[in-house]
């Protein structure tokens, strides 16, 4: 690639040139080699994106624009504005996914000074852009539907396309589920948010064969401008539900999902030296993850040993969960007038009180920001007052 570019602006004589002339053809050498690199970006070494996301989000592409163009001859063919509003969304696909190989691209960059915790959150964002994309289109539909109620036109070849639309949603089904699935492996939310818009379109799609079969079949020329108000609602609504999630996402919502996955992995592996987690939280960046978290252990261990068991709770989460994690513990000594009862540790040495029970981890016991030992006390007082 470097030869390549090279050889175009070694043409130029950097001696007749001047200083000025040299840095400018430098500067342009630079700059075509970074964009060069940037199309053919499926070569570059995976440390800087992942390859698989990379090919599946130009699949992507490609296919949204041939189906683009093959929705706009079947408007062309028939002039339903039900299949022109099908082909509108697919402005909205191109666009989309467009978006979306850029924020791969971005968020597989590795941390930098001004970013500390990398560029992930651009998958977020690009999945709110999709979104509101997606409700733009459903807002359009709207207002085309309603002018062409107003203002019918004749429609012709319907059959043809039928054909055309049906094979248009079978290829986005199919190419959605797959997005998804592998969004799901990857751990990318702008895959997922890709595939569950072409799936969508193909859900639409098929929607659209059948009211274009009840036109077909009735002569009920008004239900054309009917069924495409009827997609323009469920667009709007997906594309609602995209931005929704972008929103949680940037605003660090808490995710069940995540939560979840975490504290079984954490319940796998527990040890009784961790006496309780608990101030869990969870961020995420793209596919990465961060995590911080409070380990309360015997008081009595000494630096190293507390050392020793935050990084196995580190290695733990680290060695299942997918993505880069970063995890920070906290570690808080025990309180033995009130750690004791749930305490796990049957050789301690410093032991005050008899163990009378495990306390099961759960989203919600360790995402609060107190030691279990709370718990305990309010189940003991709810049982007196009972």
């Amino acid at each position: 690639m470097t030869a390549k570019v090279d050889c175009v602006f070694r043409r130029f004589d950097h001696r007749e040139l001047g200083n000025r002339s040299r840095q400018y053809n430098d500067f342009l050498v630079s700059y075509c080699e970074r964009f060069f690199l940037f199309l053919a970006f499926s070569d570059i070494n995976t440390t800087l994106v992942n390859k698989e996301k990379w090919r599946l989000i130009i699949l992507s592409l490609v296919v949204s624009v041939g189906l683009m163009i093959l929705k706009f001859y079947s408007y062309y063919v028939t002039g339903s504005t039900a299949i022109l509003t099908d082909a509108l969304e697919s402005i909205v696909n191109v666009v989309a996914s467009g978006f979306a190989m850029y924020s791969i691209y971005l968020s597989s960059q590795p941390k930098d000074s001004n970013h500390p915790y990398g560029h992930g959150k651009i998958e977020f964002f690009s999945a709110g852009i999709e979104g509101i994309l997606i409700v733009l289109a459903g807002v359009f539909i709207i207002y085309q539907a309603i002018y062409t109620l107003v203002f019918p036109e004749p429609l012709q070849e319907l059959p043809i396309g039928m054909l055309l639309v049906g094979f248009s949603g079978l290829v986005n089904g199919a190419l959605g589920r797959l997005l998804q699935q592998k969004g799901k492996a990857l751990n990318s939310i702008t895959l997922i948010a890709d595939g569950k818009h072409l799936a969508t379109d193909a859900v639409s799609s098929f929607v659209l064969i059948v009211g274009i079969a009840v036109i077909y079949f009735t002569d009920l020329y008004f239900l054309d401008s009917v069924f495409s108000l009827v997609f323009a609602g469920y667009i709007i609504y997906n594309g609602y539900m995209l931005v929704r999630r972008s929103v949680g996402g940037l605003m660090d919502e808490v995710d069940p999902l995540a939560m979840g996955i975490m504290v079984k992995i954490l319940n796998k592996y527990r040890k009784d030296n961790w006496i309780d987690i608990h101030n869990m939280r969870v961020q995420q960046y793209g596919g990465d993850s961060h995590i911080d978290l409070h380990l309360t252990l015997p008081y009595y261990f000494d630096l190293i040993k507390v050392h020793d068991e935050v990084h196995r709770v580190e290695e733990v989460l680290e060695e299942n969960l997918p993505g880069y994690v970063e995890v920070f513990v906290h570690a808080d000594p025990c309180i033995p007038e009130s750690c004791c009862h749930y305490c796990q540790i049957n050789s301690c040495p410093v032991r005050k009180f008899p163990k009378s029970k495990k306390i099961r981890w759960d989203e919600q016991n360790m995402a609060k920001n107190q030691k279990h030992y709370h718990e305990l006390s309010s189940a003991v007082q709810n049982a007196k007052e009972s």
